[in-house]
């Protein structure tokens, strides 16, 4: 064979194994493409989904401050109002002490407002030039009348109002949230109301971190393309095999973006939540000053009334806190890492239960955030099993890291279980504690018997 033969052979061969990977790739790039069009659909419709159920969230959180907010004030005016020239009229240090109720920062304009049945502004703490004015007659720029609408409101007893309103702070008008009440003690009408711009904030934090999600999932669509056409020119034949790596390499990193996906955002709306409920304890503050001024007056009963109300809100805001931190993340997890959370949980655990509970924390690293909430969530899953099934009275928790790894046991002293599954055969609790270990290609063990059960969670170093 001639060298032009050669030559020719070899050149015809390039050309075969171009085509090759030219017809292997597009339906690859078609496949790309589609993903991250899917993708980006799929996201876009969970931002709005979320958007919306933040949003009423938010808002429900908030109509319930408002209401705790004005029953408090309404309960000061009504202490305070006294007859005056043939009138029921609130007392000057009434006014005061409505006026030093603020809630929240100076920026946020949460105060109480004050106007008798015909319009005229009694207290505004934020607006002093107006007290004393009659404002029956005062409209938005749409024609609206304002004060008229807040006390039709406040006689009906229906008593939120949607409504614009100069904002102190910023001297613009605003959307506002009211919430207005009738005090029939006083024949007076207090009120108060929250800007509506924190709406709009919490759906601009959660679009940006959508797009950002977006664009950190086209990113690495894309960085999976590229290697995979990398394989397909260096694999040839062995094109089809290093596909389906690549698609089980991309089902698992999608997997995981929706557990980190779930775990911020029941991180963000625990905090939202527990920045409410901050604000239903300002308002049991309010009622404890209460009873204070009423112990100070000399009205036993009334305060002690008061006392009973304030202590029960408490009761009711304490036991929502730990429901809610507990369902969705407990905040010291991001705080002040693993261990301390799992020694605070194994504390709070045996004080409830009254199992003894010992937990050993050896020197562990700063962890990934995804393997340090599998091991909490683990943990979790462990001990809310003992506390139901197992009939423990010692739990022995470790937590520990060598050359290979890091190991979590739990060990307890209880009943066992009578097979591999043992007590959770009916659940998916350990279904679950197995999925979230072995997914950072780790080891999960659970061993049974009378007495003896334990559970042995391993995290190779190289996802630590």
């Amino acid at each position: 064979m001639s060298n032009n033969q050669i030559v020719a052979k070899r050149k015809a061969q390039l050309r075969l194994r171009l085509l090759v990977i030219l017809l292997a790739s597009l339906p690859l790039l078609v496949a790309v493409i589609w993903v991250v069009w899917m993708v980006r659909d799929l996201i876009t419709e969970m931002q709005k989904n979320q958007v919306v159920a933040v949003q009423s969230i938010v808002l429900q959180a908030r109509k319930d401050e408002l209401k705790h907010f004005v029953q408090a004030g309404s309960k000061v005016m009504a202490h305070y109002c006294a007859p005056e020239n043939g009138a029921i009229k609130l007392s000057r240090e009434g006014k005061e002490l409505l006026r030093h109720m603020d809630f929240g920062d100076l920026t946020d304009d949460n105060y109480f407002f004050v106007y008798t049945m015909d319009g005229v502004n009694v207290m505004h703490p934020r607006l002093p030039q107006i007290e004393g004015k009659s404002l029956w007659d005062f409209k938005d720029a749409s024609g609206n009348f304002i004060i008229q609408t807040l006390l039709t409101h406040a006689r009906s007893g229906d008593h939120f109002v949607d409504y614009v309103w100069h904002r102190p702070s910023t001297s613009q008008i605003e959307d506002k949230l009211g919430y207005v009440e009738y005090v029939p003690e006083c024949d007076l009408m207090i009120g108060t109301g929250l800007y509506l711009d924190y709406m709009k904030e919490v759906k601009t934090f959660i679009e940006k971190q959508t797009d950002q999600t977006i664009q950190r999932t086209r990113d690495r669509i894309v960085l999976i393309a590229l290697a995979s056409l990398f394989v397909v020119a260096a694999g040839g034949l062995t094109m089809n095999i290093h596909e389906q790596r690549v698609a089980n390499q991309k089902l698992r990193r999608m997997a995981q973006q929706v557990v980190e996906s779930q775990e911020a955002e029941r991180t963000r709306v625990a905090r939202d939540l527990h920045d409410g409920v901050s604000q239903w304890l300002a308002a049991t503050k309010f009622t404890f000053e209460t009873a204070r001024l009423q112990l100070q007056k000399g009205h036993a009963e009334k305060s002690g009334q008061t006392l009973a109300s304030g202590v029960e809100k408490l009761q009711e805001v304490m036991r929502y806190v730990r429901e809610i931190s507990h369902q969705l993340r407990s905040a010291m997890l991001d705080d002040a890492g693993l261990g301390p959370t799992i020694e605070q949980e194994g504390r709070e655990f045996g004080e409830r239960t009254g199992i003894d509970v010992q937990v050993r924390i050896g020197n562990i690293p700063a962890l990934q955030k995804d393997v340090e909430s599998d091991l909490y969530r683990t943990f979790q899953e462990a001990t809310r099993n003992i506390e139901k099934h197992a009939g423990a009275s010692h739990v022995d928790v470790s937590i520990d890291t060598d050359k290979a790894g890091l190991w979590m046991r739990i060990t307890d002293n209880g009943s066992g279980a009578p097979s591999a599954t043992g007590r959770l055969k009916n659940g998916i609790g350990l279904l679950n504690m197995r999925e979230r270990i072995e997914r950072h290609e780790g080891e999960f063990e659970f061993h049974s018997e009378p007495g003896v059960t334990r559970i042995t969670a391993f995290i190779p170093h190289k996802y630590l």
